[in-house]
């Protein structure tokens, strides 16, 4: 099931909007938003907003996926670190771009099914693992890019730690109503910091986020 006429339309308007890297557009041509959601919402798969996917989580909207991919500046054969599995969409966009994506999720049921969507599309470069998606994930670093599917309180030190120099670290930092999307860059040592645009995001749970009940 793909809703041909509103996906083409889809692709156009976020085009429209400054999704201009080749990369990123071919991916989002060849991935099945709907098998990452649950079949009642199938009908809206390709419209431009979030969907639930349970446990007070979302599928980011399409536009957003596509800029914070733009934002890390992929070109293939990096190595990618995602925190927040969430439904895997993500991690697919990553998957057909860069060369292994490592991704973190917080919620075990969440993880499964995301895990379980990855190996079904074939996406064999994706590696999913329940953990404080805040510290990163050290055995694999340093990672050409880092991107973050929820908001938090500050950039974790972890996840910079953890950045290759020449990497970037896409983040939505901010409070727990909004955020603003951040783009964290390591050059020689140095860090560079740039504000994209305004964002909302379910909080980052974990010790270098929010804590939980915040």
């Amino acid at each position: 099931m793909r809703a041909a006429g509103s996906y083409g339309r889809r692709l156009r308007e976020v085009a429209s909007r400054g999704i201009t890297d080749r990369c990123v557009l071919d991916a989002f041509r060849k991935i099945p938003r709907h098998e990452f959601v649950k079949r009642s919402m199938w009908a809206g798969a390709y419209e431009d907003w979030p969907l639930p996917i349970g446990e007070a989580q979302t599928i980011s909207q399409p536009y957003m996926v596509a800029l914070m991919t733009q934002c890390l500046g992929l070109r293939g054969g990096e190595t990618v670190l995602e925190v927040g599995t969430g439904s895997g969409y993500q991690a697919a966009i990553l998957a057909e771009i860069a060369a292994k994506v490592y991704s973190i999720e917080r919620l075990a049921p969440i993880a499964q099914s995301a895990e379980s969507t990855l190996a079904r599309l074939g996406y064999a470069n994706v590696t999913v693992k329940v953990a404080d998606g805040t510290m990163g994930w050290d055995a694999h670093a340093p990672y050409s890019g880092i991107v973050v599917t929820a908001g938090s309180p500050q950039v974790p030190a972890s996840l910079i730690r953890q950045l290759s120099d020449g990497g970037r670290l896409v983040i939505p930092v901010g409070n727990s109503f909004s955020q603003v999307l951040t783009v964290i860059e390591k050059k020689a040592g140095s860090i560079y910091t740039k504000e994209v645009c305004g964002c909302v995001f379910v909080p980052l749970i974990g010790q270098e986020g929010w804590v939980v009940g915040s």
